[in-house]
């Protein structure tokens, strides 16, 4: 059946090429190939906040107990620190959700590219768009999970009467 100008244009927008080549189809593939690779690079990222999540995660969980068992200024100290703890949970999530949207938006352009290539289908803007939303929503998932890293290495201090403690070396 051919297609012509009285056609729907959903059927003229998914009119593949009768001539598609071995060589086209390569080079489309050839195209499509490099965002892959980002989404490689988001992957092996996406698994540091999860490894960084679940260390958070672990050690909330050896503070609560010690939190219920303790009173006055030990108290505060344990709350003080599974405040931070909660807090900097919640920036891992964030900084994970935002990578994996990259990811998403990324596999949507490898998507269009193949699509647009193998019909006649005019989607370069919508690419681009996809691209640069792929790229603000990593670059702020990295800057989400400085943040954090930030606000774990500041929560990491030793006490001063640790560093002051002497071994009673009479008894």
């Amino acid at each position: 059946m051919r297609l012509g100008h009285a056609a729907p244009i959903s059927a003229r927008m998914f009119e593949g090429s009768p001539y598609l080549s071995v060589n086209t189809v390569a080079e489309i593939v050839r195209l499509a190939v490099a965002p892959v690779f980002l989404l490689s690079g988001i992957a092996s990222f996406v698994n540091v906040c999860t490894s960084r999540l679940s260390r958070i995660v672990d050690r909330s969980r050896d503070v609560e107990p010690k939190l219920l068992a303790s009173r006055g200024a030990e108290h505060e100290r344990w709350l003080g620190e599974l405040r931070v703890l909660d807090r900097r949970m919640s920036l891992v999530s964030w900084a994970i959700s935002l990578s994996v949207l990259s990811a998403v938006l990324i596999c949507a352009v490898v998507v269009l590219l193949f699509g647009a290539s193998l019909t006649r289908l005019h989607v370069a803007t919508t690419i681009a768009w996809l691209f640069i939303g792929s790229m603000i929503a990593i670059g702020l998932g990295f800057a989400i999970f400085l943040v954090e890293t930030r606000v774990g290495s500041r929560a990491v201090r030793v006490r001063s009467e640790l560093l002051q403690h002497t071994v009673d070396e009479g008894s």
